[in-house]
């Protein structure tokens, strides 16, 4: 008998996980994936959109034209000029400079939600997927949480919690959470009768190696396509709950916010809640043209034909 059965396994232990990672993420005719993400237009429309947004956010300092939070009631509801290229609103307020500062508060919240919600949903999704007996018991808080739609959870988190912007985050990582949990523990339950990963077993890997070496890398795929969604789910989510006065508080600049200052006067200064509105649009897009442009890329099975 010898060593020669072990050698085997640990081939395709080593090997199997190439090719499956190479049949769900690596392109066909051995092209590499980054070239076919420079290709795809989605991809590189999008990323241009987005870095120009996550630009505005970082340099918002540098580029706005006034303090955001300046009150000037002698300025009130002025249209777009020279002096305030988007106009002023009902407090006198730049407009320009609100949106400006105003991403850096929604590109936060969208950011730090979807590492959170990618964080946990791949502990749970997991634990979930490759535990069985833990399956019936985690999956079922999970459908708890998902038989609520995520903005009436999150608004019901932020009416107990109150207004914050951390308190947003939690809201929205907890309302989205469970859909990508969902996502990792189906991608998990494909895996995990696999030849590769029995190989692992018959060699002895601990679980948690088995888990996190062999299947968690085979999760990524979906996982980076549902990252970008989320992230613009949560910058939309953070301007409704905003709109309605449970976001952020009013005095802090985010899109939400600037649109809700305007819904008073938007028959006589249409400009206050339109040009905040549009750039909510345009990182809406961006983020789900670069996911679109991600998933045909990372999984040909799931192009749209």
């Amino acid at each position: 008998m010898g060593p020669a059965p072990e050698l085997a396994v640990e081939k395709l232990v080593e090997a199997v996980p190439r090719d499956a990672a190479a049949g769900a993420v690596a392109p066909a005719a051995r092209v590499r994936w980054t070239q076919r993400l420079r290709r795809n237009r989605n991809v590189v429309l999008g990323t241009a959109i987005f870095l120009l947004l996550l630009g505005t956010a970082l340099l918002a300092p540098w580029i706005s034209t006034h303090v955001p939070t300046r009150l000037n009631p002698v300025n009130r509801l002025k249209p777009p000029s020279a002096q305030h290229f988007l106009g002023t609103d009902e407090f006198g307020r730049d407009v320009y400079s609100l949106v400006v500062y105003g991403s850096r508060v929604s590109l936060l919240v969208g950011g730090v939600t979807m590492l959170i919600t990618s964080v946990g949903g791949i502990v749970i999704g997991l634990v979930a997927g490759y535990y069985r007996r833990l399956d019936l018991v985690v999956m079922r808080v999970m459908d708890g949480l998902m038989a609520f739609p995520a903005i009436l959870l999150a608004i019901a988190f932020m009416a107990a919690r109150g207004p914050g912007v951390w308190n947003v985050i939690v809201a929205l990582s907890l309302a989205y959470m469970p859909r990508t949990a969902l996502l990792i523990r189906s991608t998990v339950l494909s895996l995990r009768e696999l030849d590769y990963v029995q190989g692992a077993r018959a060699l002895g890997r601990r679980d948690l190696v088995i888990a996190f070496r062999h299947i968690l890398p085979n999760c990524m795929a979906p996982l980076l396509v549902q990252g970008t969604f989320v992230f613009a789910y949560a910058v939309l989510a953070e301007a409704i709950l905003g709109f309605l006065g449970v976001g952020v508080p009013p005095y802090v600049p985010s899109w939400g916010n600037v649109i809700a200052s305007g819904k008073n006067v938007i028959r006589e200064a249409f400009w206050v809640s339109l040009f905040p509105g549009i750039t909510l649009t345009v990182a809406g897009l961006s983020l789900n043209l670069l996911g679109d442009g991600l998933r045909d890329t990372l999984d040909p099975r799931l192009r749209v034909q």
